[in-house]
């Protein structure tokens, strides 16, 4: 039987910087995953500022596109455009990104094993055991980075607390949709979509096109998505690799680790409720992870979590109520003096609250956050 200090399954952002953070602080890492690399993974592709600031490695060479302008629209009708004057996203895809990323993990002495499945994982006893592409391996500690339909967290009895919304995308190559108006630009159209919005955002051939909302808006995803097309001037029969996936967004508290077993990234449903990116929130739960097993002080992880996510994770949530529910109000307070200055500096990190914004965007904010608590 092999044996691990630790195993981590699942190597998406969560799951290779985990291995990164744990490799680098000596510890004997198995990154395992069922597919083969390079895979794709649906997701818009976006790195916030925000999120490079905890990245483990340098990503700029899976850099497609560089974001410094939002267009935000309601129903499809008035918009709002807004240039940051700085770099705010950066655009890549998710098997350049995650290839990338477990590529690094490797080179800091994790054992990368793709396209080897987990099976009869049992976390009950002092040390963890599971059959990897078929034979037996056991860990002091397991990190479970296996997304939104984890095996980990099923076995942990992990996984409650978790708000599932959907989303379905698809792309089109430049030239099918002119490129003048999206290049350097992020769409974002509110109020299409229950629970979520829809988005327009560039890439280095071609241009990402999706809609997302809550769980029970899945069967109508692909008429949302047509119609999202359609007010781009595009036939929807444009779109290519058309896929769908669920978005896990954590409760505030709920559990994260049992026992010898630490999720991170999706699997802990750290998605940001109102972008529904999860990538920063991957690199901070892998990092923090890491820094509990290696101190051999799991209890901490969860508290450390709380303290470095809910409250970006509130203001998120009472976000996206003002966004489902009075998508002109956002648009009204986009034009408001400061209020994209502060969306600037919470993208890039510069913020860690819409509290935190200077006092004259203060106004529009607390008239939005007073919409929140009086929307369902």
């Amino acid at each position: 039987m092999e044996r691990f200090d630790v195993m981590v399954v699942g190597a998406g952002p969560a799951g290779s910087a985990a291995a990164m953070h744990l490799a680098r602080g000596g510890a004997r890492v198995l990154l395992v995953d069922k597919a083969r690399f390079p895979r794709d993974k649906p997701c818009g592709g976006g790195l916030t500022g925000r999120a490079l600031k905890h990245a483990p490695c340098e990503v700029e060479p899976v850099v497609e596109h560089v974001v410094d302008r939002f267009v935000l629209r309601a129903g499809y009708g008035r918009n709002v455009a807004r240039t940051g004057g700085r770099p705010l996203i950066r655009m890549t895809q998710r098997r350049r990104l995650d290839l990338h990323l477990a590529e690094q993990a490797a080179a800091a002495g994790a054992d990368f094993r793709d396209g080897a499945r987990v099976d009869e994982i049992s976390v009950d006893g002092e040390k963890p055991t599971a059959r990897v592409g078929g034979r037996p391996v056991r860990a002091t500690w397991v990190v479970g980075a296996d997304g939104a339909n984890g095996v980990v967290a099923r076995a942990s009895g992990l996984g409650d607390g978790i708000v599932r919304g959907v989303a379905l995308e698809g792309n089109v190559a430049w030239g099918t949709l002119d490129p003048t108006r999206y290049r350097g630009t992020a769409w974002v159209e509110l109020g299409v979509v229950p629970g979520g919005y829809g988005w327009v955002f560039p890439k280095g051939d071609h241009a990402n096109l999706g809609v997302g909302g809550w769980l029970d808006e899945g069967p109508r995803l692909r008429a949302h998505l047509d119609r999202l097309a359609r007010e781009h001037d595009l036939d929807s029969g444009a779109l290519s690799e058309v896929r769908g996936h669920r978005l896990p967004m954590r409760r505030l508290g709920a559990a994260a680790a049992r026992g010898r077993v630490l999720l991170v990234g999706d699997a802990a449903g750290l998605v940001d409720p109102l972008s529904g990116d999860g990538i920063y929130e991957a690199f901070v739960s892998a990092r923090l992870a890491a820094e509990a097993i290696l101190a051999a002080s799991p209890a901490g992880y969860e508290a450390q979590l709380s303290a470095a996510l809910d409250r970006h994770a509130a203001a998120s949530w009472k976000a996206k109520r003002v966004a489902d529910r009075y998508p002109r109000g956002c648009l009204w307070a986009m034009r408001a003096p400061g209020v994209f200055d502060a969306i600037s500096g919470l993208l890039c990190g510069d913020l860690a609250h819409p509290s935190d914004a200077r006092r004259l965007a203060q106004p529009p904010l607390r008239m939005l956050s007073r919409l929140a608590r009086s929307a369902p």
